[in-house]
């Protein structure tokens, strides 16, 4: 697990993809909460969770890296504007430049993270987790597959040999389970409500459907007699983490029952398993969609300060 992983650097610091695209303005009354970009990286300035040195900005990147995880026909497609409407609707965003711009410095922030986490041990982007983005569609929010496109890149670069791909939001990872389904090299985990969208499920490498209503105790119990086994059996030598905050009681698209601190229990657990065996990790941070977009950012927020905590 150690073989490309210089865990203790001389100099070491949480580092943050972050750029001003990721808040993109909708129209009134959508339902996802695109302020939060903005507020989260304001809230971990303000309490000291983070400086102005963690964050980076990331960039359009070559488009070639986009190619290992989609089709051209429909990354084509996206780029220039010219889905259909209905394929614009699964989406669920008015389809403009300015959207698949926000979403090609997204991938280029969980690629660029990757070498962070290489290097630190672990890495965060303020958004990713676009894990309904099959390689030849967009769906639920997300048009490319950040984690899929950073899996690919760091595999170009010789830098990773298997992943694993821990995909904790409370809506199946069907995009990413889609783009590996044949690939032995990326193994796809996902733990998630049963009865919620996707309402037809891609098979995951291993996939844990959650009964509605699920409390602390038994998610966190699943969890952990769940993950380890995978590390075990798995050996992996890089990890993405998609920590989606969707799973609290008090998110209206999420029928799971996690309280705040369960849901920070969860992240801890995780990232102290990442930790303990020196696998890199890269976390991106899926849904959340409470009506109170204080409790999405506070919780969103507990996923840096645990990896400050742990790791720095």
């Amino acid at each position: 697990m150690e073989a490309f992983f210089n865990f203790i650097p001389t100099e070491h610091m949480l580092k943050i993809a972050y750029h001003e695209i990721y808040k993109h303005p909708l129209p009134p009354k959508h339902r996802f909460p695109m302020d939060k970009y903005d507020l989260l990286p304001q809230q971990l300035l303000f309490e000291g969770t983070c400086a102005p040195d963690n964050f980076f900005v990331p960039e359009i990147p070559n488009t070639k890296h986009f190619f290992s995880v989609h089709t051209p026909e429909y990354f084509y497609d996206l780029l220039n504007i010219t889905l259909s409407k209905k394929e614009e609707r699964k989406i669920g965003f008015p389809l403009t430049e300015q959207l698949v711009a926000r979403e090609m410095v997204i991938a280029d922030g969980t690629m660029k993270a990757t070498q962070y986490a290489l290097e630190y041990g672990i890495a965060m982007n303020i958004a990713g987790g676009t894990h309904h983005a099959f390689s030849d569609r967009g769906e639920g929010f997300c048009m490319l597959n950040d984690q899929a496109i950073g899996a690919r890149y760091l595999q170009a670069q010789g830098q990773a040999k298997k992943i694993l791909i821990v995909d904790l939001d409370v809506h199946q990872g069907n995009g990413t389970a889609e783009i590996f389904q044949d690939d032995p090299s990326v193994f796809t985990f996902s733990m998630h409500g049963k009865s919620n969208y996707p309402f037809h499920k891609e098979q995951s490498d291993l996939d844990i459907a959650l009964a509605t209503g699920t409390e602390d105790h038994s998610y966190l119990t699943t969890l952990k007699n769940t993950l380890p086994r995978l590390l075990q059996e798995q050996q992996p030598d890089f990890i993405f983490y998609q920590s989606g905050v969707d799973v609290l009681a008090s998110d209206k698209l999420g029928k799971l029952n996690l309280s705040i601190e369960g849901c920070k229990e969860r992240d801890h657990f995780v990232l102290e398993l990442c930790r303990q065996h020196q696998i890199p990790v890269v976390c991106s941070m899926g849904g959340g969609y409470s009506e109170n977009i204080n409790t999405i950012v506070n919780a969103h927020a507990n996923t840096y300060r645990v990896a400050q905590e742990l790791f720095f």
